[in-house]
């Protein structure tokens, strides 16, 4: 055979396995690649039923505390109301400050001698505790006087408050330790102030004080509706 013949064919025989080896190395890449996307496909479903379950038992967790602060606390001669949705315990600063003052009134001990063991009771049992993250004194005023005034007297009348729980006089001491790593001071001012039935503004009901909770998991929950939206 002619030598010039023999070449084209040497040639044509190396393309023809060149190109089925070419075509098994782009399939053998495709399939790679849809495994990979299966396999995120599949971690990506087990992040969100993971999610899911820490969501229900977050929030499981909620609705049972609240639930027996309305029980311990609804019916209560002692003039507190309970928030239904976050559990916040408010009650009118009239309790235990007067007007525009920051020192608690002689019969406020009284009144959170009875009330701070009760609450913390349920917050700081078992099955409870190891959910909560901070446990928040927050003080609130009305529109009178400015914003940094009013914030300088909700913040003051919080760290009251939270002195004498932590103070040799409160005569719980076994419960101080549990709150001194949990507790949290907090003034708003009067930026998150009250409405009315009728849905205007009420002096007397802005000014109060709550106390309020904050679960570990919460920041997550976030993150994880966030995530399960999309």
């Amino acid at each position: 055979m002619n030598t010039k013949y023999q070449r084209l064919f040497k040639k044509e025989d190396e393309e023809s396995h060149f190109w089925p080896s070419f075509t098994d190395l782009l399939t053998i890449i495709l399939l790679c690649f849809i495994l990979i996307f299966i396999a995120m496909m599949i971690i990506k479903s087990l992040q969100i039923e993971e999610m899911k379950r820490t969501i229900d038992q977050i929030m499981g967790i909620r609705s049972e505390l609240v639930s027996d602060l309305q029980e311990e606390f609804s019916n209560s001669t002692m003039g507190i109301e309970v928030d239904k949705e976050t559990g916040a315990m408010i009650f009118n600063t009239e309790i235990l400050f007067e007007y525009d003052e920051s020192k608690l009134k002689p019969e406020s001990f009284q009144f959170l001698d009875e009330f701070v063991p009760k609450y913390l009771d349920i917050l700081l049992q078992n099955g409870y505790e190891d959910y909560i993250a901070e446990i928040i004194i927050e003080g609130h005023t009305d529109r009178d006087g400015s914003y940094l005034y009013n914030l300088e007297l909700s913040q003051e009348r919080a760290h009251s408050v939270a002195a004498y729980i932590l103070s040799d006089d409160f005569p719980y001491k076994h419960i101080q330790q549990h709150l001194e790593k949990k507790l949290t001071v907090n003034g708003r001012s009067y930026t998150d102030f009250r409405t009315d039935e009728s849905g205007n503004y009420s002096a007397e009901a802005s000014r109060r004080v709550e106390f309020k909770f904050r679960l570990k998991d919460e920041e997550i929950l976030e993150k994880t509706r966030e995530i399960l939206k999309e």
